[in-house]
């Protein structure tokens, strides 16, 4: 008898800072591993999967991730009975916001439309330790004008293959960054932020690994003053074979929004 399966999109928010990232690894805390030892549990013996809008880095946080749930043969019977149970039984640092069925021509990768990340940080003074997990503090003094000045360069289309880990033959390394600016922080605050706190908003259709955070990595280079306009510019070029000596620490990244095709 052919198996009949249900489709849900999950929405969730994540503290990233205790884990080594989304994707399930061996020996190693993460956040993928959790959702999947906390289904196992509240679904029993029910055969499931689920698949990730992205992977977020070691560290990486995020304010609006989602998955998608796939169930085999018995629907969910009440969603919000389910995403209680669901956060009863997840880790502090893990909450799941909203669940939604959809069909099966949905794709959570294909269908995703446009991701916000945006990175936090101060700079000249170290701050108060329990910053730690939300933003990073760079303790040079930085031109914050060069920078977002600079920052306006990453728009549009470009080769970013300067701006990757390693990369492979089928690595996609153009591609269109839709805005790129450093805002002061209002997402996230506490008592004991430093007075002034800075974030770095991106906004795009896809990235590739740590991007995000070489790209922030360039800005402050640009704001020390350690790296010039014009190499920032040449690095983005399709001969470029410049070597970017800096990836911005993990723990000021966070997934700030991920927008879907059919479903807003």
């Amino acid at each position: 008898m052919q198996r009949i399966r249900y489709y849900y999109l999950v929405k969730l928010q994540f503290l990233g800072f205790r884990y080594s990232g989304w994707q399930k690894q061996p020996d190693q805390k993460t956040i993928e591993a959790m959702l999947v030892k906390t289904l196992k549990y509240i679904l029993a013996d029910q055969k499931f999967k689920i698949l990730g809008a992205g992977r977020t880095d070691a560290k990486v946080s995020a304010l609006d991730a989602a998955f998608e749930l796939y169930l085999d043969d018995t629907p969910i019977a009440v969603l919000d009975d389910f995403l209680e149970l669901f956060n009863k039984n997840l880790p502090p640092d893990i909450r799941v916001m909203s669940i939604k069925e959809v069909d099966q021509a949905f794709n959570i990768i294909q269908n995703s439309k446009e991701k916000e990340y945006i990175y936090l940080f101060a700079y000249g003074k170290k701050s108060h330790p329990f910053c730690a997990p939300y933003l990073v503090t760079f303790l040079d003094d930085l031109n914050l004008d060069k920078m977002n000045r600079v920052a306006r360069f990453f728009e549009g289309t470009h080769n970013f293959k300067s701006y990757t880990a390693r990369v492979q033959e089928n690595t996609k390394v153009i591609r269109t960054v839709t805005s790129s600016v450093i805002k002061e922080n209002t997402i996230l605050e506490a008592n004991f932020f430093p007075k002034k706190t800075y974030a770095f908003h991106v906004k795009g259709e896809g990235f590739m690994r740590y991007q995000i955070r070489m790209m922030m990595g360039v800005l402050v280079q640009v704001g020390k003053g350690e790296l010039s306009e014009e190499e920032v510019l040449d690095s983005l070029k399709e001969d470029s074979n410049m070597k970017l000596p800096f990836v911005a620490p993990g723990s000021g990244l966070i997934l700030n929004q991920v927008d879907f095709n059919i479903l807003d």
